[in-house]
């Protein structure tokens, strides 16, 4: 009996190192970046110029998956980030947009607006911000939930909506305020703010910012990936003449809206990562026994890109310098934690079109859809057919919504009624294809443009016209650019994940951003988000 008690006390003393060694396997830190807008084609367009120690060290010692997309429409900022963060799309998380028309109040609501709150530190209006709108849980919400809290989760950007929805439910969020120049929250998170972000916000450093010149980072005819500076296709801000190097910052910010001008320079990033950097530090994040997690979005990507385009010098300088900022990032992380004792994904909430202007320029089919036109058209044919009356309760995010309670009046059947609209639709140049919200509750599509729809139609939110149009059109005007369709140009992003047991590699399989959230929930064995649809990268999940 004692001979078997020693083996016992053996057994127990031999395995006690490994169980705690299993239990210290899991990364101190896990860190989101969302680049807001950034194409995959970026990661080597502009590879050329790139440090060895930012974009480069991901992709040559992380696992990116080259052949990443968007699987649903509209790719848009909201919709985008609330899916990484869920992995699922609009159709189950329920952001359908960055704005959306409400059937039941004959309103339009913003995707991360709740008027139940208010502003914690900036300016009122910027203050009416939460994650209510968004119907499932994160994969940051299970990390909360699996650790009984005691994770922390901070989301961090200049938008607002890239800040929220990234942290969740559970988690806390600061966006940056272009009335007062400084980061902020509401009362959904804090009573008041926390006294690092008032002592960041005290330095000033917007102001510091925008006291200077954004200049081209190297000489400017060395930036052969971009076309020419000064054109006709970029827009131009106010107290310029053309969308040329050099910008006056200092000048500038007197007539572009003053704080908010940082948003469209390539320093709004800057900011942002310096807010981040204070985040970790004021919270003490990683330092504790659970893992923590900093949700980091990059917006000013997003707002040089609209303005310029993908083609411009203006964008090229941006990563360029984004480029920099990334290796700073991982450089103090690799300072703090240690190398491969965190986790990095990085991804996007969307790519971009190119400038439909310039396309066409060069012989490339596309162009701009008059939109006024085509809805004065639509209305004159309804009333003509039909009579008078509020036909379109609303247009937005290439829907169409209807005037239910007229139809039934006039005793019109639904769906031949909207199938009726559709057909008069595709008559218009630039309008490609045209679905029914009836074909969207009540058919399965499982390939191409319909699916993608389908993917980003919520039962009781969505419109009853879904309008795509032909590739390289857009909706705007004569200069800049935008995004929200279903095509490549608009769906093929970065996914990229670098650090805690993560291989080296590459693969051109096709994937999902929808599949992030639950390849972080494998790897750190939590529960999927409630409504989670994509799968785990398993070229990360089952290494060798």
């Amino acid at each position: 009996m004692r001979k078997l008690g020693i083996v016992f006390l053996l057994f127990i003393l031999a395995t006690e190192p490994m169980l705690a060694q299993s239990q210290a396997d899991k990364p101190k830190l896990v860190v989101g970046i969302i680049v807001d807008q950034m194409r995959q084609e970026y990661l080597y367009r502009f590879a050329d110029r790139y440090s060895e120690g930012g974009f480069k060290r991901m992709m040559k010692d992380g696992f990116m998956m080259k052949n990443g997309h968007y699987n649903y429409i509209p790719t848009y900022t909201g919709p985008g980030h609330a899916s990484v963060y869920t992995g699922t799309t609009p159709a189950t998380h329920g952001i359908i947009g960055n704005d959306w028309y409400v059937k039941s109040t004959d309103q339009m609501i913003y995707c991360a607006e709740d008027t139940t709150v208010t502003h914690i530190g900036g300016s009122a209006e910027n203050g009416f911000i939460s994650p209510r709108n968004l119907l499932t849980t994160t994969i940051t919400d299970e990390l909360r939930i699996a650790t009984q809290k005691r994770s922390k989760v901070i989301g961090v950007a200049i938008k607002d909506r890239g800040a929220s929805l990234p942290a969740g439910h559970l988690g806390e969020a600061y966006w940056f305020d272009s009335n007062t120049g400084e980061f902020m929250t509401s009362s959904y998170y804090y009573s008041e703010l926390p006294k690092w972000v008032n002592d960041f916000n005290a330095k000033k450093s917007v102001d510091t910012y925008l006291s200077q010149t954004w200049n081209t980072l190297y000489p400017i005819d060395s930036y052969k990936a971009s076309m020419a500076d000064d054109n006709e296709f970029e827009g131009i801000f106010k107290g310029k003449e053309t969308p040329t190097f050099p910008y006056d910052l200092k000048e500038l910010r007197k007539t572009n809206g003053e704080f908010g001008l940082i948003s469209s320079t390539p320093f709004g990033n800057t900011m942002t990562l310096d807010f981040a950097l204070a985040a970790l530090k004021g919270e003490k994040m990683g330092m504790g026994e659970e893992t923590d997690f900093l949700a980091l979005s990059f917006s000013s990507t997003d707002y040089v890109g609209h303005r310029f385009g993908p083609q411009s010098k203006e964008i090229e300088d941006t990563y360029l310098r984004l480029d920099k900022e990334i290796e700073r990032l991982l450089n103090y992380l690799d300072q703090t934690y240690g190398k491969d004792q965190y986790l990095v994904f990085l991804s996007a909430d969307h790519a971009v079109a190119e400038v439909a202007t310039h396309m066409v320029s060069e012989n490339v089919p596309g162009g701009n859809l008059r939109t006024s036109e085509v809805g004065i058209e639509l209305l004159n044919y309804i009333s003509s057919n039909y009579g008078e009356g509020e036909w379109i309760k609303n247009s937005s995010n290439g829907q169409l919504f209807l005037n239910h309670e007229l139809i039934q009046n006039k005793k019109l059947n639904q769906e031949d009624f909207e199938n009726e609209i559709a057909q008069f639709l595709l008559k218009f140049d630039g309008i490609k294809e045209v679905y029914t919200g009836t074909a969207m509750r009540t058919k399965e599509f499982t390939e191409g443009r319909p699916m993608l729809l389908q993917m980003g139609y919520n039962h009781k939110a969505s419109g009853d016209i879904l309008t795509v149009l032909e590739p390289g059109w857009l909706t705007g005007g004569a200069t800049g650019t935008s995004h929200g369709t279903g095509y490549t140009y608009d769906t093929n992003v970065p996914i990229l994940f670098y650090g805690w047991n993560v291989p080296a590699g590459e693969s051109s399989r096709y994937a999902t951003i929808t599949d992030i959230a639950p390849t972080l929930s494998m790897m750190l064995d939590i529960k999927l988000p409630n409504g989670a649809t994509g799968q785990p990268i398993l070229e990360i999940t089952d290494k060798k």
